[in-house]
């Protein structure tokens, strides 16, 4: 199985039959780990989907391969690329590492003056978001919209962020800030092509190592 037997794009309204199981794999996949997400419903799946805000990726056979979307908050002064989630057939071989980097081609393209940010307990994706050019931050840098705040409370490490009320957790925050951070990939390129090679896997190991 090969990157290129898959095509990652814009997701439009046309996908919206996949929005049922890719919210059952969200939460699934959450259940596994141990730790929480945002709850969305199927509904605000494909909503993201018409709005133009989400990446899917779809395999040559047409099943649904992988999915992640953009939110914002504060009048879209902070974006975030969230809900990232790989159907179990397709994972390790470098598709998140793809989707990621599409997501974030598309939102600092659509949100060109926006702060990108994430938080995450999870090293690989700690590792592609450094890859394309976030850093580790405070959370006092992050939105302080409390709409945000409020997808943590699925979270198993809710108690923890309000004990240290919302300025600490297990996750790691991150954040990509168009006004001094450079990016780190070929963003027009990027967000042109639908089509991926496992070069592209490669060069992204090979010139990001962490």
């Amino acid at each position: 199985m090969n990157i290129s037997d898959f095509k990652v794009l814009v997701a439009n309204s046309t996908h919206s039959n996949f929005a049922q199981p890719i919210c059952g794999e969200m939460a699934l996949s959450a259940q596994k780990r141990g730790t929480g997400i945002a709850k969305r419903t199927p509904e605000y799946i494909a909503q993201k989907m018409a709005e133009g805000k989400a990446i899917i990726a779809i395999h040559k056979d047409g099943e649904w391969a992988g999915f992640t979307y953009i939110e914002s908050w504060e009048g879209e002064k902070y974006v975030a690329n969230s809900g990232l989630i790989v159907n179990p057939k397709y994972r390790n071989i470098g598709l998140s590492k793809i989707i990621k980097r599409k997501a974030f081609a598309l939102s600092i393209t659509r949100f060109h003056d926006a702060k990108l940010f994430g938080l995450t307990t999870g090293l690989p994706v700690m590792k592609i978001n450094s890859q394309l050019g976030y850093r580790p931050v405070t959370f006092n840098q992050l939105t302080e919209d409390t709409k945000f705040w409020k997808g943590c409370e699925s979270c198993v490490n809710f108690d923890i962020l309000k004990l240290k009320e919302y300025t600490n957790c297990l996750c790691t925050a991150m954040i990509f800030d168009s006004a001094v951070d450079t990016p780190l990939i070929d963003v027009e390129d990027t967000l042109s092509r639908e089509v991926f090679h496992d070069e592209d896997i490669k060069n992204v190991k090979e010139k990001h190592k962490i």
